[in-house]
């Protein structure tokens, strides 16, 4: 049964996240610190499953020498276990916190950006098989059309950061952090060829994500950050949540960290992106306890209607299949687990931190991973966990 969930999780992540060879370091974390809510747990019914997931946890903390961790257990649209383990900032003696420390969300943003997208669906604001240069001219013409659905499910053709040339469009700006506007962080990518037709075939995409966000701001008339918080962030209580500004004083941003050979080590400052240019799709941060609030509104169907998460969760079969797994809706991964559920999730791979949401919707059940430990892998872990519950 495990290989078969770790090959489920494996179809659900879309960057190169393998565990390292466990080497011998003196690595703090192993002194693991932690908080939890044992006694919802307890109230829940999962108190068992609680402690079988702890010791798993545990195990894999020693394993991979993981320095800090979040898990987060939702049953029945609520919270029912979570605990955080290690050290936000090893350095300094912080430990994770689940209602404190700051996570990148990394690409677990893209489900947020598709939300905000067919919530304008709902009220009839966007079309989703339009050209959407009909609501961003600024971007060129590249021969052929590309919609808002292309985009969601990672199949208008536009370029991810290794699989085609990106063409960056040079420009003198007059103010100091241009790409926190989302049309001017079109000028990132958007002379880039297509990697593919439109339609065509399936190609991971940040960049298309960042290009469905500028769509979202010009059908919303309203600044993509400013819709996502009256839309989502504000309805739901995530008071964490908010883009990812290096700029900003964040308090209590997680520190993050990689391995060398021999060393579990620290990423310095100076290696750490800014991901402002990406807001639309790898660029927010909250809480663990923030995004298990999110993972929440989806299964208790409170950012969309049913009949849209029915359509958003539904797999987007491209014209050609080519090397696509069949794996994407519209914004979410899409799977069978080995006993035929259909599983719904994202991770998240960005320099400090490994995000993953995992869910069975048709459970009301939820896993959320989140860790500072750029070797982990999110996915696999939360797929563990739900083996445990089941």
């Amino acid at each position: 049964m495990r290989i078969k969930l770790l090959s489920i999780a494996a179809l659900m992540t879309f960057g190169s996240m393998a565990h390292a060879q466990t080497v011998d370091v003196s690595n703090e974390a192993l002194t693991v610190p932690s908080n939890s809510t044992l006694e919802a747990a307890a109230q829940s019914g999962l108190y068992v499953h609680g402690q079988k997931i702890d010791a798993l946890l545990l195990s894999e903390i020693e394993k991979q020498q993981i320095v800090g961790l979040a898990a987060i257990v939702i049953e029945e649209g609520e919270v029912a276990w979570s605990k955080a383990y290690g050290f936000a900032d090893r350095e300094r003696r912080v430990s994770v916190d689940l209602d404190r420390s700051q996570f990148r969300w990394a690409s677990v943003s893209k489900p947020v950006t598709a939300i905000a997208a067919m919530q304008l669906v709902e009220k009839g604001l966007l079309d989703l098989d339009a050209d959407i240069r009909e609501y961003v001219p600024e971007f060129p013409d590249k021969g052929a059309k590309i919609t808002a659905r292309q985009l969601l499910c990672h199949q208008g053709g536009i370029v991810h950061y290794s699989n085609g040339p990106v063409v960056e469009t040079i420009v003198d700006y007059d103010r100091p952090h241009p790409f926190e506007n989302v049309i001017l962080a079109l000028n990132k990518f958007k002379d880039s060829p297509l990697v593919h037709p439109p339609g065509e075939t399936y190609d991971y995409t940040t960049h298309g994500y960042i290009l469905l966000s500028a769509v979202v701001e010009r059908a919303g008339n309203q600044r993509f950050i400013d819709q996502v918080q009256e839309r989502i962030a504000k309805p739901l209580g995530m008071k964490s949540f908010q883009p990812d500004y290096s700029w900003k004083d964040i308090p209590e941003r997680t520190a993050g960290y990689h391995r060398s050979e021999d060393a579990v080590l620290r990423r310095p400052d100076t290696e750490v992106a800014d991901v402002s240019w990406k807001l639309g799709g790898g660029g927010f941060t909250s809480t663990p306890a923030d995004m298990a609030t999110f993972c929440k509104g989806l299964l208790q169907t409170k950012l969309v209607s049913k009949a849209t998460e029915e359509q958003m969760w539904t797999v987007a079969i491209p014209a050609k299949l080519g090397k696509a797994k069949l794996k994407y809706g519209l914004g979410f991964f899409v799977v069978d687990s080995p006993s035929g559920e259909r599983w719904v999730g994202h991770d998240g791979s960005q320099t400090k931190t490994r995000t993953a949401i995992l869910t069975v919707p048709d459970r009301e059940l939820g896993i959320v991973i989140l860790t500072n430990s750029e070797w982990v892998d999110p996915m696999t872990l939360a797929a563990n966990l739900i083996e445990i519950i089941d």
